[in-house]
């Protein structure tokens, strides 16, 4: 089965000169996520139930015969053509696949000249890491056509790498990990401080989870997400000193804040949320495990609270979405993502999702100016090779 817009992808390498060394071309894929909980957790050594959806980046790859990286973005309609490895600030989405070819040298794999034509149809800005699907699908297909060999723990590191240190965003491996190893029907439980993980199964018997993107753009490298995580760190670091063997502010508890007279308001909120996030995760997991959707629809609900008061990720356009969607008594709802735009997850019975999304985007473009979108979805599997 092949992902979205692969023959265009072959047609666009397929007119491009040809050397005779050039290889076959080969087909990838990886898909966008969500996670169900614990969100922005994943720095703090914390545990994550993330996801992936039918959302997909498709790319077209093979080696070239030249020194020449030769990439192409079709949602952008734009080549990128370049012998050298720098940060690009015009075509600032070739840098996601530039990350990645210059942390592979930075541990000695091979990168010979290459062409990769990609496209999807994870949505832009909306909270789904359409840039982690990027990274993954580039180290994955750079490792299987030049031998690297790499497990999908290696690749999910490789693309968090090219993120943190080439593109500038201090991102956890939540998004590249749960990409690389997903399975349908089952979201993981990820201990980000080990990498330990597990399958949990999504298999809902009456209710779904659809997506409703607020179309408030946002760009994790532009936005304050950075500062979050030097929040959550000044934190950590104020607690060891009151506790020496913290090892990450995950694992602290609520009232060695108040024993700390070091802790600003800011980081007290930061280190507020990241606790009370280890709790709900834990009682999501036990939930999913008995197959109660209406517990964990309350930790969700719970979950975006937090996230907008403590964690202040949120902005008014999704405050309003989980809002209306409360208000509607449906099961549960949050953002997700880094935040300050982008997706909310709606857990509801099935069926509701059109009729509900209607009578909500009706108040909301109203109120906005601006029309959201729904994504239905299904779990899905991660990286993959297509045949």
């Amino acid at each position: 089965m092949q992902g979205p817009k692969t023959e265009e992808l072959i047609r666009i390498l397929n007119s491009l000169p040809q050397s005779q060394m050039a290889g076959s071309i080969r087909l990838f894929s990886a898909p966008g996520r969500i996670n169900i909980i614990g969100e922005h957790v994943d720095y703090a050594g914390g545990i994550v139930l993330p996801a992936a959806i039918d959302f997909r980046i498709s790319a077209a790859v093979r080696t070239n015969g030249t020194n020449l990286f030769r990439i192409y973005s079709l949602d952008y309609d734009s080549w990128k053509i370049s012998e050298t490895l720098q940060y690009d600030p015009i075509q600032t989405w070739s840098n996601y696949v530039l990350g990645v070819v210059s942390e592979a040298g930075k541990i000695g794999l091979p990168v010979p000249g290459f062409d990769l034509a990609f496209g999807g149809n994870i949505p832009q800005g909306a909270g789904l890491s359409s840039s982690a699907a990027l990274e993954v699908v580039t180290a994955y297909s750079l490792s299987e056509l030049f031998g690297w060999n790499l497990s999908k723990t290696k690749i999910a590191l490789l693309g968090q790498s090219a993120e943190n240190r080439f593109v500038g965003v201090n991102c956890g491996i939540m998004d590249q990990f749960v990409i690389s190893v997903a399975k349908p029907e089952s979201c993981i439980s990820l201990d980000t401080e080990t990498l330990e993980y597990e399958y949990i199964s999504l298999e809902w018997k009456d209710c779904e989870l659809v997506l409703i993107d607020s179309k408030v753009k946002h760009s994790l490298k532009d936005s304050e997400y950075n500062d979050r995580r030097k929040e959550t760190e000044s934190a950590l670091e104020k607690l060891k000193k009151i506790r020496p063997t913290l090892t990450s502010l995950y694992h602290a508890e609520e009232e060695w804040l108040d024993e700390s007279k070091e802790l600003t308001p800011r980081e007290m909120s930061r280190a507020l949320h990241v606790i009370g996030e280890r709790k709900r995760t834990h009682n999501v997991i036990r939930s999913l495990q008995k197959g109660d959707a209406i517990e964990v629809g309350k930790s969700l609900y719970s979950c975006h609270d937090s996230l907008s008061r403590l964690f202040e990720v949120s902005c008014p356009e999704t405050d309003y979405i989980v809002d209306w969607m409360k208000g509607k008594g449906v099961m549960g709802a949050r953002m997700i993502g880094g935040g300050f735009g982008g997706c909310v997850l709606v857990l509801d019975r099935i069926g509701r999702g059109s009729s509900l999304f209607s009578e909500c985007n009706d108040a909301y473009s109203r109120k906005f100016g601006v029309s959201a979108d729904i994504y239905p979805i299904k779990i899905s599997e991660g990286v993959r090779e297509e045949r």
